[in-house]
């Protein structure tokens, strides 16, 4: 990763918000981008995971909370980033290999930075998971950054179509081998064997060692997801078109899109875990529509004073989730004595000392996880005031 110089980057003490975001994207995108990741830092960072507030979990199988929602976000904010910027280098005729090279870098810079997560603190290679989060997103972001270069709106509209229906004809109908007909559930699905022949039990989420969330055959649809946010980018860049009709169009087509999703969920469920078809019509509904929202508010209407705090987010989004993951296993590596005396990670002991005595179970829990943002939002506001933006 490399720091962008306080002589690079240009922040609000010198220039209009517009111009903050890092060049040719859109504030409301840095704010959507900050928003979801903040989101996602306040879900992972539980100060107790057996006690956690039922909208801050995952839906157990089938369904979605809002904690589902943050995933599918940020892989739509990844569609819309590519847009801008790529959209310069798409129109000319020369240097489009170098893009493409610059793309497979950053892919496998962030791939890396997932598996050193994952293999951080023991760096067992015979058991670190191969998906994840990280490892989705550099996917997402390698396939849909060649695809824009490459193909146009239309193409990209019908691979997602295509995406969708196959996904759905894979998962519904095709045998899976040693367990019989199709089916959804989380250890017998076509997705979950194929991970186990491809991948291993060793190498899939721990959690589980029989599937994972984040797993091979899945990462098609969220293929999918990116490409319904470069599908929106594509949209708001319209030049032929006022931004109200812009704005009202996309909230229209982001509603028609829920309500598709929730109609298919039907017969294929709506379901991250498994990242159906209904699930990324449903998200990406959603997402097209926050963008839209925020668009209106930020870029076309002006109101920022409220901004701030989810700028600083979006602007460092992928260090500060590869940080927030990492600092609380640091934590827990320096030992102090406990209240029995005996050795306890630093991170446990902070938590048992400074909330587990002053709210109930469910509330410390919480409460540890909003100062875990705050203190990421401290961090993060000193380094934007002193222009420092770390790029991956």
């Amino acid at each position: 990763m490399q720091a962008t110089t306080q002589a690079a980057v240009q922040t609000t003490a010198s220039v209009p918000l517009v111009e903050a975001s890092q060049p040719g994207r859109l504030v409301s995108l840095d704010v959507f981008r900050g928003i979801t990741v903040m989101a996602m830092i306040l879900v992972n960072n539980p100060g107790d995971w057996g006690h956690i507030y039922a909208p801050l979990e995952h839906a157990k199988w089938n369904g979605c909370t809002p904690t589902d929602l943050i995933f599918p976000f940020f892989l739509f904010i990844v569609g819309v980033s590519l847009v801008y910027a790529l959209s310069s280098a798409k129109q000319a005729a020369q240097g489009q290999s170098q893009v493409v090279m610059r793309i497979v870098r950053r892919a496998a810079v962030l791939y890396g930075l997932g598996l050193f997560g994952a293999l951080f603190p023991s760096f067992d290679f015979s058991t670190v998971r191969l998906p994840g989060v990280l490892a989705r997103i550099a996917v997402v972001f390698l396939i849909c950054g060649i695809l824009f270069l490459k193909t146009n709106w239309r193409t990209q509209a019908w691979l997602l179509l295509s995406i969708l229906v196959v996904y759905n004809v894979l998962m519904q109908l095709v045998p899976v081998p040693g367990f019989g007909p199709a089916n959804l559930n989380p250890e017998t699905n076509l997705g979950a064997w194929f991970d186990r022949l491809i991948l291993g039990e060793a190498h899939l989420w721990k959690s589980s060692r029989t599937w994972d969330p984040e797993g091979l055959l899945s990462t098609l649809p969220a293929v999918g997801t990116g490409l319904a946010g470069m599908l929106t980018a594509q949209w708001l860049r319209r030049s032929d078109l006022d931004a109200a009709t812009r704005v009202a169009w996309l909230c229209v087509v982001g509603g028609g899109a829920v309500v598709l999703g929730m109609i298919w969920n039907g017969w294929f469920p709506v379901n991250k875990a498994l990242w159906t078809s209904s699930f990324v019509l449903y998200t990406g509904g959603l997402a097209a529509a926050a963008l839209a929202i925020l668009y209106w508010l930020c870029d076309v209407q002006g109101f920022r004073g409220w901004i701030k705090p989810f700028l600083v987010f979006g602007v460092n989004a992928i260090t500060v989730f590869f940080l927030s993951g990492l600092v609380p296993r640091l934590l827990n590596m320096i030992k102090v004595p406990g209240a029995d005396g005996a050795p306890t990670g630093l991170r446990t002991w902070l938590y048992d000392t400074l909330f587990v005595p002053y709210f109930s179970p469910i509330n410390a829990s919480l409460a540890g996880a909003i100062v875990c943002v705050l203190v990421w939002l401290g961090i993060l506001w000193v380094m934007y005031q002193k222009r420092i933006i770390i790029k991956v």
